[in-house]
């Protein structure tokens, strides 16, 4: 299916997605930026717009498959992403430890680990399975600088072990934090909700509502 991409002029290129293949990648200006680029991957995308403008791409992934088939759509570089992630989770639930040697051996590009890295040690310990460097996420939401609330970075640092779960595996697998909205979800899944009930809860822009 061929997927049509909006891009904001005004940011330069955010994030592409196509089904199955999200590519996150770095935003330098476009001079003259496109308003829409169809394409039905990467290499049409590549090399008539990114390649050519010297954008890199960095794709993230969870498993081996989608490592795989990142390398042969031509990223720059792969994030793996495992199950520790404060965000959005893969399905396989593959831990860290366990997904970066795999992939390691399974590709030659530029590798960065993700999902619960936190520290200097953890960060060691990622490039000692392989990593070429790491992407920390729930330690900055929390830093001094992010635009994050107070609310929400305090409860960054004050939670501990069994303080977040991973639901809506019906819909997108993500680590939720203890609070009112996973009181509805967890409600929801435990009376059988499917993807559309879970979907309708989660709504539009729920990053940004909290």
């Amino acid at each position: 299916k061929i997927n049509e991409i909006d891009i904001d002029g005004s940011e330069g290129v955010g994030i592409v997605t196509k089904p199955g293949l999200g590519l996150e990648i770095n935003k330098p200006a476009i001079n003259p930026v496109p308003k829409k680029m169809i394409s039905e991957n990467l290499r049409e995308i590549g090399k008539e717009i990114l390649l050519e403008k010297g954008i890199k791409v960095v794709h993230v992934v969870a498993n081996k498959k989608f490592a795989l088939k990142s390398v042969e759509a031509g990223v720059d570089a792969i994030v793996a992403e495992g199950f520790e992630a404060g965000g959005h989770d893969g399905f396989e639930e593959t831990t860290t430890m366990v997904l970066i040697p795999m992939i390691r051996e399974a590709v030659d590009i530029p590798l960065i680990a993700a999902g619960g890295i936190a520290s200097g040690k953890a960060a060691f310990a990622a490039m000692a399975l392989g990593a070429d460097g790491v992407q920390i996420g729930s330690l900055f939401a929390a830093s001094k600088e992010s635009s994050g609330h107070e609310a929400f970075k305090n409860k960054i640092v004050e939670s501990g072990d069994g303080d977040t779960f991973l639901m809506m595996k019906k819909l997108v697998p993500v680590r939720l934090l203890r609070n009112a909205f996973f009181d509805k979800i967890r409600e929801a899944e435990n009376s059988g909700a499917g993807r559309k009930e879970l979907s309708e809860l989660l709504g539009r822009g729920r990053a940004k509502k909290g």
